[in-house]
């Protein structure tokens, strides 16, 4: 049976405080140990190894995730409770995490990160069909530089139903920033 990865978004700053959001998957262990395989270059993977810090933010907005991944990342933040760094204001559950250690890899480091601190913010309810067509939408639009297009149009055609019969205004948002992300990205592969 695969290992269960769930969906968050990574809140981390720089080591002058400057922000960064990136979507990510997580892998949770016993004792409130959280496992995080960023690649490298990424931003998420310095700005971890610099401060030692992450937020780990759950929440249903999928806007933040189709955002992150088509260069909308101004969201708004507050900061976390014990330990310095920042989580999202749309958080449903933010934890705080703190750096134990790190399993270098040339591609894909694992770090082992202990939630120091651990907050409902709101309840969750559940994700309705668009949600989870947009944060399958995100993964596709991730790896547009790693799929051949007739995958992308397939899998996006199919999410589409779920976005025709369920999405509320945010989703319908998203759902079209996904799209635009697409088109220009075949725009700049043809020139």
């Amino acid at each position: 049976m695969p290992e269960l990865i769930y969906e968050c978004v990574v809140s981390t700053t720089d080591a002058t405080g400057r922000p960064h959001l990136a979507p990510m998957g997580v892998r949770y262990r016993a004792d409130d140990r959280v496992l995080l395989m960023p690649f490298k270059p990424s931003t998420t993977l310095d700005n971890i190894l610099a401060t030692g810090v992450a937020g780990l933010n759950v929440l249903t907005d999928t806007r933040v995730f189709a955002g992150c991944v088509t260069g909308r990342r101004e969201w708004p933040l507050l900061p976390m409770q014990r330990l310095g760094g920042l989580r999202l204001s749309a958080a449903l559950r933010h934890q705080e995490l703190q750096l134990e250690s790190v399993s270098d890899d040339p591609q894909r480091p694992v770090l082992t990160l202990h939630a120091v601190h651990s907050v409902d913010h709101a309840p969750f309810l559940g994700l309705n069909r668009a949600q989870a067509a947009v944060l399958e939408g995100a993964v596709l639009v991730s790896r547009l530089h790693l799929l051949p297009a007739d995958k992308i149009d397939t899998e996006m055609a199919y999410l589409q139903i779920a976005i025709d019969k369920t999405a509320a205004p945010a989703e319908l948002e998203a759902w079209g920033w996904l799209r635009e992300a697409i088109a220009a990205h075949r725009a700049g592969s043809l020139a």
